[in-house]
C-alpha cells in the first residue's frame, strides 16, 4: 500500500501538472472496489458535483477503535483524490483523523491552484464527512 510521504515524494518529481494528474487517475485506480451495495445514499457525500461514496466501518478488534473506508466516484481525478484521503485516513483512530488536516496537504501538494472551485468543494465535503465520522466515534467512545 501507497502512503502518504510516497505520495509527497512522486508529487515532487512530478513538475508539470499535466504528469500530476495523470498521477492522481493512477492512483485512483488502486482504490479497493466498492461493492454496488456501498453505492448507497447514506454513504454518497453531498457538496460534491461528481457521483461520490465513501462507507465507513469502525473496527475495534484491536487495542484502539480505527475507522476503515472504502471509496469510490463516477469521475477519474475524484477516484484519485479519494485514494490520497484513504491513504491518509483509512486505517486510523478517531484521534488520528482528527489531528491531521487534509486540505492543508492538499494545499501542499498544489491542488489549491489546480482544481476547479466545485472539486475543491467536494473535496472539503469528503473531509469533513470523515472527520464527523471520527467526531461521531468519539461520543460513542465517551
Amino acid at each position: 500500500m501507497t502512503t502518504i510521504e510516497e505520495i509527497r515524494d512522486n508529487f515532487e518529481l512530478l513538475e508539470e501538472w499535466d504528469d500530476r494528474y495523470r498521477y492522481v487517475i493512477e492512483l485512483g485506480r488502486t482504490l479497493e472496489p466498492m461493492p454496488e451495495a456501498e453505492h448507497s445514499l447514506e454513504n454518497k457525500v453531498n457538496g460534491c458535483v461528481s457521483q461520490v461514496w465513501l462507507s465507513k466501518k469502525l473496527d475495534r478488534s484491536g487495542t484502539d477503535a480505527v475507522l476503515k473506508y472504502r471509496g469510490d466516484s463516477d469521475a477519474h481525478i475524484v477516484r484519485g483524490l479519494i485514494a490520497i484521503l484513504l491513504t491518509l485516513y483509512s486505517g486510523r483512530t478517531p484521534q488520528d483523523i482528527l489531528s491531521h488536516d487534509a486540505i492543508a496537504l492538499f494545499d501542499q501538494f498544489g491542488f489549491r491552484e489546480h482544481l476547479t472551485p466545485q472539486r475543491s468543494n467536494g473535496l472539503r465535503s469528503m473531509v469533513e464527512r470523515i472527520r464527523s465520522d471520527a467526531r461521531a466515534a468519539l461520543a460513542t467512545a465517551s
